[in-house]
């Protein structure tokens, strides 16, 4: 069985706990709840099955009914609080922590490259804009970017996207990008990408008035919908933008950097029951 430090999903790893036990012998649920300190029989497969959830007072005792101690368990008390939390800040403060536990005993699991890359603008577009502007110092990147960034800043960007392998530097001032888009698990993208989101949707308001209507395109409706019409719509969001980058992809001598948002959001609450005329 894999050690715990490779998951990122208590739920899994408890049920491919329970699995590899049950392959080895004589094992059932009600033995693992009885061997946690729970009376009901079935706790732990409903835990594992996603309809309850294992609170932080238990967790030393799941812990080690599975045989997990010291930096085990410490991860994978780590790793529970990541699944169960609902602010953002305790789940990255947990994310974090799990890779310093991974780190720390030779073992990889997320990446928190991911919430440096995402924390500004200028870190996807510098990794956009450098390989266009050969032999460019960081200055003149700088001078080339609209919103505002130093050249020192741009120096440390720079350094930070080779080192994440970001970008490739094939000599003195040339860069390349690597085929690796993203650093980070999906795990950790939803957490990274929200300031991101916020960083843009600003960018994006100034620019209405920054930019002639020949320099940006801006349109909007505003529709109905139920779950299903809106599961799809963002299905066709999604498609639109990987057809966006494949157009983008087709030509080789770009000359400028672009964002493009997609701005999908609930404006009314949901109406329990409708309306008929």
């Amino acid at each position: 069985m894999k050690s715990v430090l490779e998951y990122k999903d208590y739920h899994l790893f408890m049920q491919d706990y329970y699995d590899e036990r049950k392959r080895l012998g004589a094992f059932s649920w009600r033995e693992f709840c009885k061997s946690a300190g729970f009376t009901s029989p079935n706790f732990l497969k409903l835990v594992c099955m996603g309809q309850s959830r294992l609170s932080r007072p238990k967790i030393a005792n799941v812990a080690h009914a599975m045989g997990l101690v010291g930096y085990e368990e410490d991860y994978f008390r780590e790793l529970v609080t990541f699944c169960n939390a609902e602010n953002d800040s305790v789940k990255k403060a947990a994310l974090l922590e799990m890779e310093r536990i991974a780190l720390e005993h030779k073992v990889r699991v997320v990446d928190s490259e991911a919430f440096q890359y995402y924390e500004s603008w200028k870190y996807p577009v510098i990794r956009e804009l450098a390989p266009m502007m050969s032999g460019a110092n960081p200055r003149d990147i700088a001078d080339a970017c609209k919103e505002h960034v130093s050249a020192e800043e741009v120096r440390d960007v720079l350094d930070f996207l080779v080192k994440a392998g970001f970008l490739k530097k094939e000599a003195e001032k040339v860069y390349s990008q690597t085929e690796q888009t993203v650093v980070g698990s999906k795990e950790a993208m939803p957490i990274a990408i929200r300031a991101m989101h916020k960083e843009m949707a600003s960018m994006a308001a100034r620019a209405v008035d920054r930019y002639s209507a020949g320099e940006r395109h801006f349109t909007g409706v505003t529709f109905s919908v139920n779950e299903e019409a809106y599961k799809r719509i963002t299905e066709e969001l999604d498609a639109c933008c990987r057809k966006v980058l494949s157009i983008a992809n087709e030509y080789k001598d770009q000359d400028q950097v672009f964002r493009i948002n997609f701005q999908l959001f609930p404006v009314t609450d949901k109406i329990k029951e409708p309306h008929n005329a």
